[in-house]
């Protein structure tokens, strides 16, 4: 009783993995496209402490107002009486988005409150959320 041998050819056995590497890409693009960023002032920002746990969306449109009352949009000093354009602008990019107002402790409120006043008068529907640290 005789076995039969098989031979092996060595072509044949590769496992082809092209396929696998294009799935993969497309995956990493899909997540990198569809990823939310948290944007981030531009400044740096002393907000005072309160017990509000209510967080705003991370795709909001963020103002930022420094310790010494300068505006900053999208990490750009911006000009008081530009606030209103500025945001008319990014609203046409993010029609959805919140619009979060960061204060610094030791900033002048009537600024805060301007840039209040300017973001009504583009649109009185607009909520805005100021931001402030959160205790505990």
């Amino acid at each position: 009783m005789a076995r039969a041998r098989r031979e092996y050819s060595e072509g044949g056995t590769d496992i082809d993995l092209t396929p696998m590497l294009d799935v993969v890409f497309i995956l990493l693009i899909f997540f990198i496209v569809t990823a939310q960023f948290i944007k981030e002032p531009g400044v740096q920002i002393l907000r005072p402490e309160v017990e509000n746990k209510s967080q705003a969306k991370p795709l909001a449109i963020l103002i930022a107002i420094d310790a010494n009352s300068d505006i900053y949009i999208d990490k750009k000093k911006i000009n008081p009486a530009e606030v209103g354009f500025t945001i008319k602008e990014m609203r046409l990019d993010n029609p959805r988005g919140e619009v979060v107002i960061q204060t610094d402790v030791n900033a002048d409120a009537s600024v805060m409150v301007d840039v209040m006043e300017a973001i009504n008068k583009i649109d009185g529907d607009t909520v805005i959320n100021i931001s402030a640290k959160t205790t505990g």
